[in-house]
């Protein structure tokens, strides 16, 4: 009689113990509608909507952070905003979920071109080339941008005339 109310206390945790276990998905396995999203997202990006390309991206993230696609489109819908560092950030994530993706690595070091950190990019590409050992095309893109180096920047006409200030208060 004494131990009927430990008993029936250690029965009830057993058994919502092991009916939590039930619920969870595994870790390969992304939720279906954070993939619907995705791919509303990449078809956005695909028709030049970027602003709905984002939109679609984030909520499937936010339906399931575990897909790692949804993190490399958003990043490229960064880059094509010129967003280089938030790109480098997304990847980033996307390589926290998977260290061996390659196509994350190199449009990571793509980014990392575009932003002017070639010493960077020439570690991801290393990285790349000792997981891909064929021929990859992500491979291959990261060595061009790295050959091509990162895009001119145009100057304004400040910076163009030299020893001119921008807010002139001196003359009266």
């Amino acid at each position: 009689m004494r131990f009927t109310p430990a008993s029936i206390a250690l029965a009830v945790l057993l058994t919502t113990v092991s009916s939590v276990g039930l619920t969870q998905r595994p870790d390969t396995q992304i939720e279906p509608r954070s993939i619907e999203w995705q791919k509303a997202g990449e078809a956005a990006r695909k028709a030049g909507n970027l602003t709905g390309a984002t939109d679609a991206l984030e909520s499937a993230l936010a339906v399931d952070p575990r897909n790692r696609a949804a993190y490399i489109e958003l990043a490229e819908v960064a880059r094509a905003q010129g967003l280089q560092g938030k790109a480098i950030r997304l990847y980033k994530e996307a390589l926290l979920l998977d260290p061996t993706d390659v196509t994350a690595i190199a449009g990571q070091g793509e980014a990392m071109v575009a932003k002017g950190a070639i010493a960077k990019a020439k570690e991801n590409l290393a990285q790349a080339q000792s997981l891909c050992k064929g021929s990859c095309p992500e491979v291959a893109q990261l060595n061009a941008a790295i050959q091509k180096g990162p895009p001119a920047v145009a100057m304004t006409s400040k910076e163009a005339v030299p020893g001119t200030k921008a807010n002139s208060t001196d003359n009266p």
